[in-house]
């Protein structure tokens, strides 16, 4: 497989410690990104944090990374990520920040270095958006959310 080459940057050697977003198995379509936290971060339950990187990330021309939760706190934990999947642009230079939200009854505790989210590169196709009087027809046509599976 082809490897797309993603220049990353620490925006402070206080992190230096954290490991960068790395692959947890050969299989693995996201990355798995750490918190870069001095402090614990506590998300009470019903509430959401934005919790830091560190990150400045160089993406490409015609690539994205989709920011997605990770199924085991979501599972384990009631945790997920707003803005679901989240897209870093390829022409953004600012930190990278995890939008969490905390679905349980339990506050949340977060740790340094700690696993908060994964990062899958994905290509992008830009669209070529022209208006026009009429669409083709389809045998939905018009059938709305849940249409597909009545009878």
């Amino acid at each position: 497989m082809n490897a797309v080459k993603l220049n990353i940057k620490r925006i402070s050697e206080d992190y230096n410690d954290i490991a960068l977003p790395s692959y947890a198995t050969e299989g693995s379509a996201g990355m798995d990104v750490r918190a870069a936290i001095r402090e614990e971060i506590v998300i009470p339950s019903g509430e959401v944090k934005l919790v830091p990187t560190n990150l400045i990330v160089e993406i490409p021309f015609g690539y994205e990374i989709q920011v997605r939760p990770r199924s085991g706190l979501a599972l384990k934990h009631g945790i997920g990520l707003l803005n679901s999947p989240g897209t870093i642009d390829s022409d953004y230079r600012g930190e990278v920040g995890i939008i969490m939200s905390n679905f349980s009854k339990n506050d949340f505790v977060i740790k340094r270095g700690d696993r908060i989210a994964q990062l899958v590169l994905n290509k992008v196709y830009l669209a070529d958006v022209s208006e026009v009087r009429d669409v083709s027809e389809s045998e939905r046509g018009e059938g709305g959310f849940g249409h597909t599976g009545k009878k």
